[in-house]
């Protein structure tokens, strides 16, 4: 399997994906929006729907041994050769819906729990953030280096919000207001994607949030790692991508706040 050349193909789908999105949103409206579980901050449109059979379809045609992880799950298939396709169709999709400009579209190839190739595509900018195992990180043609800072008191750290009402949340708002305390300040974009292609590109030195799931960042850890970052569960070790907790940084300064954030997390994990 040439990866180069398959990034490249699953790039092009992801363009194609991320012009439907625009044509849609130009007369989106919050209609058309559902609510998954009756969850009122979990939202879903026909705009995600559709771009998800649409990938689903070129990307069968392009890889048709690979099976599917899609958030949406329009689509069940198992996989022959140990290869998934794990795809967000429209990451942000709270964002989307109220037309603020932060949402993708984000596809991981993987194998054996690797990530072998990612693509975001974020239509609204143009941008195109895309790596391949070996390969690096890119955004267009511009190649992505982590950031420089060595300390945590001088970063600036991504996150996000935790919805559900279960024993971590307090917790977690705890590791967040510890964050905000020991560095330069505090983003919460409302796309996993993108905050790990913001990690790579070194616009913010960390990334770390829980209750995920894959396809909210299977693309972005590969991103991270081939821009020179590091990648691990919120104990430092590998069950990140299936774990539903990552902890994404330059990795100058993963140390600090894996111990930041271990002041808190393991009572929780405990209880």
């Amino acid at each position: 399997m040439n990866l180069e050349h398959l990034t490249h193909q699953v790039a092009a789908i992801a363009r194609r994906a991320g012009a439907f999105m625009l044509k849609e949103r130009q007369h989106f409206s919050l209609d058309h929006v559902e609510h998954k579980r009756g969850e009122n901050y979990n939202l879903v449109s026909y705009v995600d729907k559709e771009t998800e059979l649409m990938l689903v379809e070129a990307l069968h045609q392009l890889l048709p041994e690979a099976g599917f992880i899609t958030e949406e799950g329009m689509v069940e298939q198992a996989a022959e050769d140990g290869l998934l396709w794990i795809i967000d169709p429209l990451d942000g999709t709270v964002n989307f819906t109220h037309g603020f400009p932060e949402y993708c579209t984000s596809i991981g190839l993987v194998r054996g729990g690797k990530v072998l190739s990612g693509v975001i595509y974020k239509p609204q900018h143009d941008e195109l953030y895309w790596s391949y195992k070996g390969g690096g990180a890119w955004c267009n043609h511009e190649q992505l280096k982590i950031s420089p800072v060595r300390g945590l008191s001088d970063s600036l750290i991504a996150s996000g919000f935790p919805h559900t009402r279960e024993h971590k949340t307090e917790a977690y708002l705890r590791v967040i207001h510890h964050a905000v305390e020991h560095t330069h300040g505090f983003r919460r974009i409302g796309s996993a994607a993108l905050d790990l292609a913001y990690v790579a590109r070194g616009w913010v030195e960390a990334y770390f949030e829980y209750n995920l799931a894959a396809w909210d960042i299977a693309a972005g850890i590969l991103m991270v790692q081939e821009a020179g970052g590091q990648v691990t569960d919120f104990s430092g070790g590998e069950n990140y991508l299936f774990g539903r907790e990552i902890l994404a940084t330059n990795g100058h300064i993963h140390a600090e706040l894996q111990t930041l954030i271990a002041r808190d997390w393991p009572k929780v994990q405990q209880a």
